[in-house]
């Protein structure tokens, strides 16, 4: 079997925030050449069995995958779990419990979009909403630019929705423990995702990465759609500093929104492990 290269091992389904099915997301990463490709939906494994029976329709490769969102030091963080069994009881009460206090939440970012003159935010973003558990800051976001108020979502967040602005409402998610542990209780490997995009400092990243190693994390996403070319260089070399495996995904959500298709990043830089030769005997 030839070395897998164009993996994409982060994306996301109408199931979360996404708004392609898990079915025409495996012909869009079929159709982009993606040989091993994972569902990632966050805090949320439903879509992972269609996920699977579509990527063997589309002769691609499988891992199974979700993204945990987690507080830590006072910041939510994301982790991917890859190559877990999706039937994992524990994993999906834990899930479950995270997922829960988003609809309280929703409703306090729709009163404060009310007081600065959007009103119907919360009924608005349920329009965009494929699992009504899992209403989040991207289903306001698309109710913003359908009304003409900003003209793409990444205003709606720089206006609106990051901390300091109207409609930003703090969630305190799972902790870095508990999502490392549900995912290696179930099989899987437990991935740091994005992690350019935090604003941490020096010391709290390294403080991340080392409570994440020592927990049983294994890996970090080097390549993504939110990194540049510079950042893939610096988290190559983090990646070897704690002694990781690279992971690459696109964090793809949509055809309109995206800016980075599925299957369409460089291949990770030389002289890493791929995450998915690890996970080598967890590929459906």
């Amino acid at each position: 079997m030839n070395p897998i290269q164009n993996a994409d091992l982060h994306c996301h389904s109408t199931v979360s925030d996404g708004t392609l099915a898990p079915e025409d997301l495996a012909q869009h990463a079929s159709a982009n050449g993606v040989e091993l490709w994972a569902l990632t939906d966050h805090d949320e494994i439903g879509g992972q069995h269609r996920a699977a029976a579509a990527a063997k329709a589309h002769g691609m490769r499988y891992l199974t995958g979700t993204e945990i969102s987690v507080t830590f030091i006072g910041q939510t963080v994301h982790i991917v779990g890859l190559g877990f069994d999706a039937d994992n009881q524990a994993l999906k009460d834990g899930l479950r419990q995270t997922r829960g206090g988003r609809k309280e939440r929703a409703m306090e970012m729709s009163d404060g979009l009310a007081k600065v003159g959007i009103k119907g935010a919360f009924e608005g973003a349920l329009k965009f909403v494929g699992n009504p558990d899992l209403i989040s800051r991207t289903h306001f976001a698309r109710f913003l630019v359908e009304s003409g108020i900003c003209r793409e979502t990444n205003e709606v967040f720089r206006k609106y929705l990051t901390e300091g602005k109207p409609g930003f409402v703090v969630h305190r998610w799972a902790s870095l423990r508990d999502a490392v542990s549900w995912i290696t209780g179930a099989g899987g490997m437990a991935i740091i995702a994005h992690p350019a995009r935090y604003k941490f400092t020096p010391n709290e990243e390294f403080a991340l990465f080392t409570e994440f190693k020592a927990l049983g994390g294994q890996g970090v996403e080097v390549v993504t759609g939110s990194h540049t070319v510079a950042e893939y260089a610096i988290y190559a070399d983090t990646a070897r500093e704690f002694g990781l495996a690279a992971s690459r995904g696109s964090d793809f959500h949509s055809l309109n929104e995206s800016h980075t298709g599925l299957g369409t990043l460089p291949f990770l830089p030389a002289n890493l492990t791929p995450v998915w030769e690890l996970l080598a005997s967890r590929i459906q």
